[in-house]
């Protein structure tokens, strides 16, 4: 093998490695992680951890859900927030769906105003301290995205922080 085609194998195997980082990016445990947490540090809440218990719940759902995509809740004992997407839809794209009701939350009345909110809220939920998920390609070729929250949260009248 010449010189180069060792500099070909070296490139070809530097453009592999750049594709399977690309199809991974935004969604490591630490970049779950990293979403959530800095949501729920803007408004003074502390920060979650990883659970594999929690995340192995939520992959399991997930892989159920990997037929038909659809956003029916799992009915489990963890708080639990649903997206899907199409293209690259990335874990971090769907914490910053959830986050992104923020503004729909109205802290005062520990209501939504103007649209949904609960998901935000569950993210910020200060009692929620451990997080698992997980992320499907559905038979649709769409994007199924779980994570689930111990223990959960949005309770009738408390608020979440």
């Amino acid at each position: 093998m010449g010189s180069s085609d060792i500099t070909s194998l070296a490139l070809i195997c530097l453009a592999l490695l750049a594709i399977l980082h690309s199809s991974h990016a935004q969604n490591t445990q630490q970049d779950y992680l990293d979403a959530h947490n800095s949501a729920r540090s803007a408004v003074g809440v502390g920060p979650m951890t990883w659970d594999d218990e929690v995340a192995a719940f939520a992959q399991n759902y997930a892989n159920q859900r990997a037929g038909d995509c659809a956003l029916m809740h799992s009915g489990g004992k963890y708080g639990e927030n649903l997206a899907e997407g199409s293209g690259d839809f990335t874990g971090a794209a769907a914490v910053g769906l959830w986050v992104g009701e923020k503004s729909n939350y109205d802290y005062g009345s520990n209501s939504c105003v103007g649209g949904e909110c609960r998901h935000y809220t569950q993210v910020v939920w200060s009692n929620s301290v451990r997080l698992g998920c997980a992320r499907v390609q559905c038979n649709s070729g769409w994007w199924f995205i779980t994570c689930n929250y111990d223990p959960p949260g949005n309770y009738d009248g408390q608020k979440p922080y």
